[in-house]
């Protein structure tokens, strides 16, 4: 089943981080006017920029996980088997 599902994962993947993307700019901008801080940045305050790293990583995580579960539950729709753990078969 995972050789099957890997393409649909991956392509899964790509659009959680483009929904992911869009999300942060539109959260951000309600934020600040200003740009979100980079690491790469020079003199960017320190508080400014866990901020905004901790809201993009809560943001892309949350779209990941929703785009592979949805992924996930399409896939077994369509195949009838689950891809990947299922506790409720090992028991």
């Amino acid at each position: 089943m995972k050789f099957l599902f890997a393409p649909i994962g991956i392509g899964a993947g790509l659009v959680a981080g483009m929904l992911g993307k869009k999300a942060f700019e539109r959260l951000w901008a309600v934020i600040d006017d200003e740009e979100p801080p980079e690491p790469d940045q020079r003199g960017v305050p320190t508080a400014k920029l866990i901020v905004a790293l901790a809201i993009e990583g809560a943001i892309f995580r949350v779209a990941k996980g929703l785009t592979d579960y949805g992924a996930r539950r399409s896939f077994a729709a369509f195949t009838g088997r689950w891809p990947g753990e299922d506790p409720a078969r090992e028991d």
